[in-house]
């Protein structure tokens, strides 16, 4: 499979992403999904979701292989986290 060229600018890919989220998927699949993930194409609106990234990013491209994919997790404000946590106190 070859790489895929990104389409948008950085920010015209998460609008188009989050957009697609909030209208058409988050209202049928958000109880009872939180922390999978989920990996939409922002051309078509075809999404997959997994508790696995690389399994629903797989099964996206499977159905599209030319998908721009925007890849977030169900609950969370992103994908992934970096860096440390800050402690609880009194922890």
């Amino acid at each position: 499979m070859g790489v895929t060229i990104p389409r948008y600018s950085k920010e015209e890919f998460a609008r188009r992403g989050q957009e697609i989220y909030e209208r058409a998927i988050r209202p049928r699949i958000e109880s009872g999904n939180e922390g999978k993930f989920v990996a939409i194409d922002i051309e078509t609106g075809a999404y997959e979701m997994d508790a696995d990234d690389y399994t629903a990013t797989e099964r996206l491209l499977a159905r599209t292989p030319e998908a721009q994919i925007w890849l977030l997790r169900v609950g969370h404000p992103t994908a992934y986290r970096i860096g440390l946590r800050p402690l609880r106190e009194g922890a």
